[in-house]
């Protein structure tokens, strides 16, 4: 007998040729690829969503296709201009007060944006910490103001705002951000129940200030939610025409904000108003307009999914 053999724990030696290769796995297809009715249901899916897709870029192709058109093509329809005329993009700070509408409205945004999302953040951070009698109450009566139209309320304001002699200037339409908006509260207090309260009453163990509590332990673990607030209310100011039309009464084009001078564009142009028809000068201005939307909304797009995903969350 071998040494193997008459060793216990250690098998007899095999053949080389008897001995297994070991293949590498085969790749499985995924699991919506294995038969043919999910993998038809799975194209059928992407096909819609391609359609969806094509669907809602077809405007702002258009409108990038209008914007390089001379004055007499712009309507035309044709996504691939005849003739093109890319010197639009230069001319139309010329014709119209472009910069100074998208100041206007940059200024006015960030002032509306920062103002709402500090005060939203100050009350919801009240309504999530602090225990009192008829807190429940209470934060259902701010939930309720969200249920009035806005036409409802347009009026009152409107004469608060001419009784304080306000009228025609910027505050009308960002000073109201001062105390809060319902939805943006309801937003940031679903993100502060998911912090850990251990937090707030080690804090307070330590002599912080309730103030404290918010700025240097709240404020700084809700940033996806609290640039989430400042998105959205800075898209909604941006694009806030009635505001601008009710409340700002510039002397002159120049004080517009962009979605009011954009408009004033069309009626200048409109030849029924002694206008030449140069309309591919507002679809300039209105593609330049939108670009500042595009490129805040790139930037805090990995801030926008996680606010999203964490805001429903209670601890």
């Amino acid at each position: 007998m071998s040494i193997q053999q008459q060793t216990p724990g250690i098998p007899p030696s095999l053949p080389e040729a008897s001995i297994p290769v070991q293949r590498p796995p085969r790749k499985r297809r995924p699991a919506w690829f294995r038969t043919p009715q999910t993998f038809i249901g799975r194209l059928i899916l992407v096909l819609v969503a391609i359609a969806l897709v094509l669907l809602f870029l077809y405007p702002f192709a258009w409108l990038i296709s209008a914007s390089l058109k001379p004055r007499g093509e712009v309507f035309d329809n044709n996504l691939i201009p005849n003739v093109w005329q890319p010197q639009n993009y230069v001319e139309v700070w010329n014709q119209l007060p472009l910069l100074s509408w998208i100041f206007n409205s940059l200024a006015i945004a960030i002032l509306a944006a920062v103002t709402v999302a500090v005060s939203s953040s100050i009350v919801a951070f009240g309504f999530a910490y602090f225990k009192f009698p008829g807190r429940g109450v209470l934060f259902g009566l701010v939930l309720a103001t969200m249920m009035l139209p806005g036409a409802v309320t347009m009026i009152p304001i409107y004469l608060i705002w001419k009784d304080v002699g306000l009228l025609g200037t910027w505050v009308p339409l960002w000073g109201a951000n001062l105390f809060g908006s319902a939805f943006y509260i309801f937003l940031q207090r679903q993100f502060f129940l998911g912090l850990p309260r251990e937090l707030f009453e080690a804090a307070r163990l330590d002599g912080t200030s309730y103030w404290g509590m918010f700025w240097r332990i709240a404020m700084p673990l809700s940033i996806p939610s609290f640039i989430i607030v400042l998105i959205f209310e800075f898209q909604a100011s941006w694009n806030n025409f009635q505001g601008a039309l009710i409340y700002l009464n510039a002397g002159s084009p120049s004080g517009y904000t962009a979605p009011l001078g954009i408009s004033y564009a069309m009626a200048m142009f409109n030849p029924a108003s002694g206008g030449h028809g140069d309309y591919q000068y507002v679809m300039v201005a209105s593609l330049v307009v939108t670009l500042p939307m595009l490129i805040l909304f790139a930037f805090g797009q990995r801030y926008f999914v996680e606010g999203i995903a964490t805001t429903g969350r209670k601890g």
